[in-house]
């Protein structure tokens, strides 16, 4: 009996914890017009993070994008970006998924 209820006890358990492979988070890569100077980018960096499920935001104002990364296990909402970008007062021309591993910033750079 005992021996059924460690086996019961340690597949809840094994079931309970989240698989890592696949749970990479959600990037998503942004273009915005108007983007001209860091208080620009500041702006929308400061509409973006007030956003549910935002990890981390990396703004190329040179190429007008913004990489937003998602936490583990949230989708973020397209609409809401959009608003996030127009409150800021630009225009969301694009929003893509991005490859897990892209940075933007760092091509080209050098």
């Amino acid at each position: 009996m005992k021996k059924a209820i460690r086996k019961a006890l340690l597949g809840i358990v094994i079931l309970s914890i989240p698989l890592a492979v696949g749970a990479a988070p959600q990037i998503y890569e942004l273009t915005v017009d108007g983007l001209a100077c860091p208080f620009c980018a500041y702006g929308i960096e400061k509409h973006l993070t007030a956003l549910e499920g935002i990890e981390s935001i990396e703004i190329d104002i040179d190429e007008g994008t913004i990489l937003v990364t998602a936490v583990e296990g949230a989708t973020l909402d397209r609409a809401e970006m959009e608003q996030a970008v127009m409150d800021a007062g630009f225009t969301l021309r694009k929003v893509e998924q991005a490859q897990a591993g892209h940075r933007g910033m760092d091509e080209g750079d050098g």
